[in-house]
C-alpha cells in the first residue's frame, strides 16, 4: 500500500511540475507568459539579434546552434595562428620536462 501512495504522490508531483503555465501567484486569471527581448535601446547587430529572438524563436535557435560552433572553430584557428607566430609549437608532442 505504501508503494501505491508513493507512486500517486510521484505522479502528482510530476503533473504539477509539468504544468508551468499555471501561475499560482496570478490566481485563476493567469495567462500564458510571453518572453521577449527588450530591444528599445539596441541598434545594429544586437538590435537585429534581439528582434530575431522576438519574431522567431525557431530561427533564433537554429542560428545560435549553427553560429556558436562556427565561431568556436574560427577563434580556435585564430589562436593557433597567433600561438604559432609567437613561437609555441602545438604540433610537437615532445615534453619539456624529463
Amino acid at each position: 500500500m505504501q508503494k501505491f501512495w508513493k507512486k500517486c504522490v510521484g505522479l502528482s508531483l510530476m503533473l504539477w511540475a509539468g504544468l508551468p503555465g499555471m501561475l499560482f501567484a496570478a490566481g485563476e486569471k493567469a495567462t500564458a507568459v510571453v518572453i521577449v527581448a527588450d530591444t528599445r535601446n539596441l541598434k545594429g547587430l544586437m538590435g537585429w539579434w534581439g528582434n530575431l529572438y522576438n519574431e522567431s524563436h525557431l530561427l533564433f535557435t537554429l542560428l545560435t546552434v549553427v553560429l556558436i560552433p562556427l565561431i568556436g572553430v574560427i577563434f580556435g584557428l585564430l589562436a593557433d595562428v597567433i600561438m604559432q607566430r609567437i613561437g609555441i609549437d602545438l604540433k610537437s608532442r615532445e615534453l619539456a620536462e624529463h
